[in-house]
């Protein structure tokens, strides 16, 4: 009996363990399911070693744009820069191919990223991240991938998510039109910076603590650099103080909290790389564009990617969290 067309099936981790040892020349004792995100993600321990592997969704990411995150990644651990890298195998290939139920999928073998999460930060933690981040950008302005990697600029972060969102929005005309009218003011804002200042190059895009680890020592390891794209490198400090700016207004921490610890984080950075004033002043705005990018992101992906939870409600209350991100860090009266 042939098998049925397939959206997105699961990988046996018993079967992918046994594959991982021919394949690495590990003799691996965990190799365990972690979770169902944008990718599937495996815990891989040896005795002495833990390892991430993933397998990329099919409907994700081509082979091609795989190869140009490996390349980013190889080239930052050859400098001693702070981030989860891919394994070779025994035969020196990075990539791994699998004959899944949907049609080939491909799977790396990550290093792991040693220490935690950390929510709030000390100053150590944020010296280091700033620095690190710092050096991470050094080589993402001056790197050419095998592939170009999507981009990060207005059409894609904010027009291209909001006809997305209008696929869902018909119930919910408000909240539609605010999106809509408010995608407008945020450019027009963004495009009276000097737009021509800000460094470019690739952004990790999604610098959250879900995504970098600290050790005993305060030492910062970044990773999950899925979403790596071109785009204005203040993105990356963007993210992270959206992290910041969430914790504040859900009383987390106090707003001079947030605001003294993003302080010290671009101090360090700026040790290490320049920062004109006007990329600073630019990040509540490209927050905005942060959130409809992701908000969309949801949306075109709901069937593979996203829960149950994100429905018309919870698209209610996402826009209105947004309204009281911009309201309260955004500048939009003209």
């Amino acid at each position: 009996m042939s098998i049925f067309p397939t959206q997105y099936s699961t990988l046996s981790s018993v079967e992918l363990k046994t594959h991982l040892q021919k394949m690495y020349g590990l003799v691996i004792s965990v190799c365990k399911y972690l979770l169902r995100g944008v990718n599937d993600h495996y815990l891989v321990e040896t005795e002495d070693k833990k390892f991430i592997f993933r397998i990329y969704r099919r409907s994700h990411r081509s082979l091609e744009e795989i190869r140009s995150e490996i390349a980013f990644l190889e080239t930052l651990n050859i400098q001693g820069i702070g981030v989860s890298y891919p394994i070779s195998t025994i035969n020196e290939d990075q990539i791994l191919e699998f004959n899944a139920a949907e049609g080939t999928r491909y799977g790396v073998l990550f290093s792991y990223a040693k220490g935690l999460s950390v929510s709030q930060l000390n100053d150590a933690q944020l010296a280091n991240f700033g620095k690190e981040l710092a050096r991470i950008h050094n080589v993402a302005c001056s790197i050419k991938l095998p592939y170009d990697r999507k981009s990060y600029d207005f059409d894609t972060t904010m027009r291209q998510p909001l006809k997305s969102f209008k696929l869902i929005s018909e119930n919910i005309p408000d909240q539609r039109q605010w999106i809509t009218d408010t995608i407008d003011k945020v450019i027009h804002k963004l495009e009276s910076f000097d737009l021509s200042g800000f460094s470019y190059g690739y952004c990790h895009y999604d610098l959250l603590p879900k995504n970098f680890h600290f050790d005993d020592k305060d030492k910062v390891t970044f990773f999950d650099f899925d979403f790596l794209g071109k785009g204005y490198l203040v993105n990356d400090l963007m993210t992270f103080w959206v992290h910041l700016s969430l914790n504040a207004t859900f009383n987390k921490i106090s707003q001079e909290e947030a605001d003294r610890s993003f302080n010290i984080l671009i101090k360090n950075y700026r040790e290490v790389r320049q920062l004109s004033e006007n990329e600073i002043a630019a990040i509540p705005y490209l927050s905005f564009a942060f959130w409809i990018f992701y908000m969309g992101y949801h949306i075109e992906h709901f069937d593979d990617f996203s829960n149950t939870f994100f429905n018309q409600k919870f698209v209610i209350e996402r826009v209105e969290l947004i309204k009281t991100l911009t309201n309260k860090y955004c500048h939009l009266n003209t």
